[in-house]
């Protein structure tokens, strides 16, 4: 499972998708997904390039969205529109519950706020829309806008598995490609999966540095799960 800050697209599209397909994800949590003119086709490129298919989300969910490999069966899908405080840029949840031969999971892409009341107070709707999925398994991912003291990524933390924390591997920081110093985006687990790896793919063969510098402005979080079976 990848999960990945594109920016909108607005940076080396193909760099981009070399660096999903070299990851071979079979589900990739993005925030920032286009948004505006034709921002289905542009996601929907992204996607076909990538070897993936649209899951859901994009400019319904205010930027998160889910991509998938024809792998996951879909039960079902639900984009989310997070409150809206004036001044403020909309938020939103890419949610979906899919399966892979018994196991089943939710899913939720998330981009928290940049002002730390509301960026708390989405953690707490994360929380609640995770629990709202009705399974006993699920995980969230995404640009959190915060690094790990912060009370928003503690107050996830405090209640699912923070991925990195759990089984490092690979690289810590996510943020910036040309100088990276800060892990603000990151993967919550629930706590009966099984968490078998998860950092940015720095060393993965196939993922080039000059590809991850110039595909957006975030490093993607690889993260390798064990779902138990239903």
């Amino acid at each position: 499972m990848l999960s990945y800050n594109i920016r909108s697209m607005r940076d080396d599209t193909a760099a981009l998708a070399r660096v999903i397909t070299a990851c071979a994800p079979d589900l990739v949590l993005v925030q920032e997904a286009p948004r505006f003119f034709r921002w289905r086709k542009h996601l929907a490129r992204l996607a076909r390039t990538s070897g993936l298919v649209v899951l859901s989300g994009g400019a319904t969910a205010s930027g998160p969205a889910l991509l998938c490999s024809l792998r996951a069966t879909v039960e079902r899908t639900e984009d989310v529109l997070l409150p809206l405080t004036p001044g403020l840029h909309r938020r939103g949840f890419a949610t979906a519950v899919v399966r892979f031969g018994g196991a089943r999971l939710g899913v939720v892409s998330c981009h928290l706020s940049l002002q730390k009341d509301e960026r708390y107070a989405q953690g707490g709707m994360l929380l609640d829309r995770l629990a709202a999925l009705g399974v006993p398994h699920a995980l969230a991912g995404g640009d959190i806008n915060e690094r790990p003291t912060g009370r928003t990524f503690r107050r996830l933390a405090g209640q699912l598995q923070d991925c990195w924390a759990v089984r490092p591997w690979g690289a810590e920081y996510t943020s910036t490609p040309a100088d990276p110093h800060q892990r603000i985006d990151a993967v919550f687990a629930t706590q009966g999966i099984e968490v078998l790896g998860c950092g940015v793919p720095l060393d993965l063969p196939g993922v080039d540095a000059e590809d991850l510098l110039a595909a957006t402005d975030h490093l993607p979080v690889l993260t390798a799960l064990r779902v138990p079976a239903a």
